[in-house]
């Protein structure tokens, strides 16, 4: 069974070895209770790399007060299984203890990027994800980093990181993974009971009309978000947070699409907050 360490050091003295043999090290954070969205990105690190390492943290600084902390999924056997399935070397498992130290704070901190989408409601949220990225970085030291399309703001947010703090890894972006009936894989669809997971279609939903609109050559961005909204309406156990059609590079909202775009939602289907997006690149 592929190796848990919990401390900071095992992990660096594992990577050092590697790098002194010349492996290279390819990198997934998590926050654990693993899906197929996930083995899809130790499949593509596997791919790529010599080694790769996994970590599983459930990161208290991205969660605001009301959010899901205590309740978030947790499975650490069952996630070990699907790292050892994807081939994955390590897996670093730290306590809160070992990242943060009680006397922490130095932080992160991003403006632009991190204010439109899931911004403007999660307004500590990406404080915390850059700064245990970049712990994590620094930590792991690996010379590619994968993350998943499904949360496309953080992808942007880290890729923007990387380049504005000259951090020394390449970020890979991997696409979204589907259940058969369209709903993006997330560890928050456990959440869900029978009606909700049903309900929870209607955002799979608004992101196929949407895609198809574009395609149509729909380039008024109002017409396009109000047509998704509408499907999403129409579902009573939803309740719409955002959608928005922003620049892919800045996230800036735009009212006409020239440019490529990212088309992203966020609904409460019950009291479970879910996301989903598209990328149209038009050059």
């Amino acid at each position: 069974m592929v190796q848990i360490v919990k401390t900071i050091s095992e992990v660096r003295d594992t990577v050092k070895a590697w790098k002194k043999a010349g492996y290279q090290v390819g990198f997934v954070p998590t926050m654990g209770y693993l899906h197929e969205g996930h083995q899809s990105l130790m499949s593509a690190a596997k791919a790529d790399n010599h080694k790769v390492v996994v970590s599983i943290f459930v990161n208290p600084m991205q969660f605001g007060p009301n959010e899901d902390l205590a309740s978030y999924p947790r499975d650490i056997d069952k996630d070990q299984q699907l790292c050892q399935q994807a081939g994955v070397d390590l897996i670093f498992h730290p306590d809160a203890g070992e990242i943060y130290a009680e006397d922490f704070c130095s932080f992160v901190d991003m403006t632009g990027l991190t204010e439109e989408l899931c911004g403007r409601s999660r307004p500590a949220h990406f404080r915390g994800v850059c700064t245990v990225v970049s712990k994590l970085f620094n930590i792991v030291q690996p010379d590619k980093a994968y993350f998943g399309q499904k949360d496309a703001q953080q992808l942007a947010v880290i890729r923007r990181m990387v380049r504005d703090l000259n951090i020394d890894v390449q970020v890979i972006g991997c696409p979204i993974v589907r259940e058969a009936d369209g709903l993006a894989k997330s560890s928050r669809n456990s959440y869900l009971n029978a009606e909700q997971r049903q309900a929870a279609l209607c955002l799979s939903q608004a992101i196929s009309l949407g895609q198809q609109l574009v395609q149509r050559g729909e380039r008024n961005c109002q017409k396009i978000t109000s047509s998704m909204q509408s499907i999403i309406t129409q579902q009573p156990l939803a309740r719409v947070d955002y959608i928005t059609i922003v620049d892919a590079e800045t996230l800036s909202p735009i009212e006409q699409i020239h440019q490529s775009i990212l088309c992203a939602i966020a609904v409460y289907i019950g009291n479970t907050r879910l996301i989903d997006n598209f990328i149209v690149d038009i050059h």
